[in-house]
């Protein structure tokens, strides 16, 4: 892959994961026990009669962050694993599926891209 490409593409990767983690920051904290996991904060709106009162709005508003959380969560992970692609180990826009290159045009709309076009049909991503 031609040098300037790849630069370019880091520098997405690299925008995208501060987005990504700026997103997460909002409603979620890095857990100390496992890297790279988050945990998504109990929301306190303070209409509450004594600390212990959990309000309907903030369980509702949980339960919604949490599906959020994992998505933004696996789409970093794919991020950083693209970034460490093309730092160390030098396979990066190969697919992992079939081992052929992934086309220049998929990895400029999605960087971090794990399969060729083919390969992400057949397993309906």
């Amino acid at each position: 892959m031609e040098q300037q490409l790849l630069l370019e593409l880091k520098e997405k990767l690299e925008r995208g994961k501060e987005e990504l983690e700026k997103n997460l920051f909002s409603f979620a904290k890095k857990s100390d026990k496992i890297s790279g996991d988050w945990e998504t904060e109990f929301p306190r709106f303070g209409n509450r009669v004594s600390e212990q009162d959990e309000n309907a709005d903030e369980v509702e508003e949980y339960t919604n962050l949490l599906p959020v959380e994992y998505r933004l969560e696996l789409h970093l992970l794919d991020v950083k694993r693209a970034l460490e692609k093309i730092g160390k180990d030098k396979n990066y826009g190969v697919c992992e599926k079939c081992g052929k290159e992934i086309k220049k045009e998929r990895l400029k709309i999605i960087p971090e891209a794990k399969f060729c076009l083919k390969c992400a049909k057949s397993y309906n991503l």
